[in-house]
């Protein structure tokens, strides 16, 4: 249990003994909620749950207060003080400091990882694009987020999988087939008409030349129809290829990877239609299936199959969202684009017609990205003319940088890009500041080697050794380390990953400021190793953040 539920323990029994002895009575009692107040004067927590149970126990908020101080059995508390109409200012021994200290410095580089989730089963999808292209940097944003908030919630202590959806079926499908088959016959001097939906990137074009650089003119003597089937396979195949090794290289990894045709071939959709229509929540009008979707909430019931028998895009997400429940996950959580936005009604009334918790899915939605270099927007890219591709910006200005970038704003706020900035290898660039910050911890590392002395020997420290930190920057240093596990835990509850980027950030500056501040080698020989234990405490927390981003923590910069 870690000093914050600690503290609210301690307050709730508090509470129960001033009620017991007849200070105030109440049925029930508002949680305990703590915060860290803004300023450090106010103590290290802070709560307001005396005004907050003032409401139900018909009492003067600080004689709430004070009755709970009162009967607080906390010893590892310095002081406790009551502000104002009735908050409880905490401040904490440094005694409970440098017992977290040792904690940090025994749990290495897995500090951190809580059992907040408790095991609880989550399928997180993200990115699932159409494969008819490369990624673009919009794709880039959600498979940053994506794939952190995996790591997060991992970190946190849920079993998570991470889904790729692709979108193998379908118009888009047929379109890229047509789109290819038409730059075919334009290569080889053939008349073609280019599709009215069709794709207009150059990689439509680079297919279809690898098309006649292996095969040369032989789809030429096929009927149309057969040609097309063709183009649809290998270029399927080719664009699939081409999406995973751009993930790769962004170090985005999915446990699975579900095929949209699968639920056609193995009659999903077909069996999901007739257990709708079976439960009474499907009925047929006009010749289409429809979901009754309105009696759950939705602004208008949808059609699931058309008159003609072709399903809609409905039909392969309702028997996907059957999938993913029936394989026993708790959570499912989707990430998607700001377009899809009205999409999630329905989706949520699919669900509930299927007996499931629509509460049970959450979907994220993620923001638009603009990238802007020289202060002006960037719209296209200055290679091709088109939208700027994941793998130019990663080329642009790194896989690190972008990353961060991306996931350092909540998702749901615009993010505009700097390119300059993330470019840039200086202080106000903040994934070089966190780096920076590693490096510096590890070239100090270079210099205890140098001076023969063991990291295990400071891994072994005691508490007594480290009393010797009370330096202020060594005292707030260690205050936000034992806050991480928390950080952890609590940006996992509310999915937000750009907590970590905020908190290493954070860190890091502390740690620059006390590198500025305190001499670290050379100075008496029991604050030396104390300070090297501060830093490599710092250390791990810094690779723990930056692991969770998936971030390097380079040792050399």
């Amino acid at each position: 249990m870690d000093i914050k539920q600690q503290l609210i323990t301690a307050i709730e029994q508090a509470a129960a003994k001033a009620m017991s002895d007849g200070v105030f009575a109440a049925l029930h009692l508002p949680d305990v909620a703590l915060e860290v107040p803004p300023q450090k004067e106010f103590g290290d927590y802070a709560t307001n749950f005396a005004m907050q149970s003032a409401k139900v126990a018909k009492t003067n908020p600080r004689v709430i207060a004070q009755a709970i101080v009162e009967r607080l059995e906390a010893p590892w508390l310095e002081k406790t003080v009551i502000a104002g109409p009735g908050f409880i200012n905490f401040y904490l021994k440094s005694d409970w400091l440098y017992q977290e200290l040792t904690k940090i410095l025994a749990a290495g580089d897995d500090f951190g990882q809580t059992n907040a989730g408790q095991g609880e089963r989550v399928q997180v999808e993200f990115v699932s694009a159409n494969p008819t292209g490369p990624l673009h940097v919009g794709h880039g944003r959600g498979a940053a987020v994506g794939s952190a908030l995996v790591n997060l919630l991992r970190a946190a202590g849920y079993q998570v999988e991470a889904e790729f959806y692709i979108n193998d079926a379908g118009n888009q499908i047929d379109n890229l087939a047509a789109s290819v088959n038409a730059r075919y016959l334009e290569l080889l001097g053939q008349a073609a008409d280019f599709p009215e939906d069709g794709y207009h990137g150059r990689d439509i074009i680079d297919t279809a030349q690898r098309i006649i650089n292996h095969h040369g003119d032989k789809y030429l003597a096929l009927p149309t129809a057969e040609r097309l089937a063709e183009f649809k396979e290998l270029a399927l195949v080719e664009k699939l290829a081409g999406l995973k090794e751009d993930l790769e290289q962004f170090g985005v990894a999915f446990d699975v990877w579900y095929s949209e045709r699968t639920l056609h071939q193995n009659q999903a959709v077909a069996k999901t239609c007739e257990f709708l229509k079976a439960n009474g929540t499907m009925y047929e009008k006009d010749g289409a299936l429809w979901l009754k979707s309105t009696f759950y909430g939705d602004d208008k019931d949808r059609v699931v199959i058309r008159d003609n028998g072709i399903p809609t895009y409905l039909a392969a997400d309702i028997a996907y969202h059957r999938d993913k429940f029936s394989r026993g996950f708790n959570r499912v959580i989707n990430i998607w684009g700001a377009d899809h936005h009205g999409y999630i009604s329905r989706v949520k009334a699919a669900i509930a017609a299927m007996g499931y918790n629509p509460d049970n899915l959450e979907v994220l939605i993620l923001q638009m990205v603009s990238l802007y270099q020289n202060g002006e927007l960037v719209k296209m890219s200055k290679r091709t003319g088109q939208g700027v591709t994941l793998s130019e910006l990663i080329e642009e200005v790194g896989r690190d940088a972008a990353r961060f970038f991306f996931i350092m704003r909540s998702i749901d706020s615009q993010l505009d890009f700097d390119l300059d900035l993330a470019k840039s290898n200086s202080n106000d660039n903040p994934v070089y500041y966190i780096q920076y910050a590693h490096a510096r911890i590890c070239s100090i590392f270079r210099q205890v080697a140098e001076a023969g002395i063991a990291v295990s020997e400071v891994r072994q420290i005691t508490n007594s050794s480290l009393s010797v930190l009370i330096e202020p920057i060594e005292i707030d240093l260690i205050k936000k380390m034992a806050k991480f596990p928390e950080e952890v835990a609590s940006a996992a509850l509310d999915r937000a990953p750009h907590r970590i980027a905020r908190y290493a950030h954070e860190l890091a500056g502390m740690f620059h400021t006390f590198y500025n501040q305190c001499r670290i080698m050379g100075v008496e020989p029991q604050l030396q190793i104390a300070r090297i234990a501060l830093v490599t405490a710092v250390r791990s927390t810094i690779r723990q953040s930056l692991k969770i981003l998936g971030v390097a923590a380079p040792e050399k910069m």
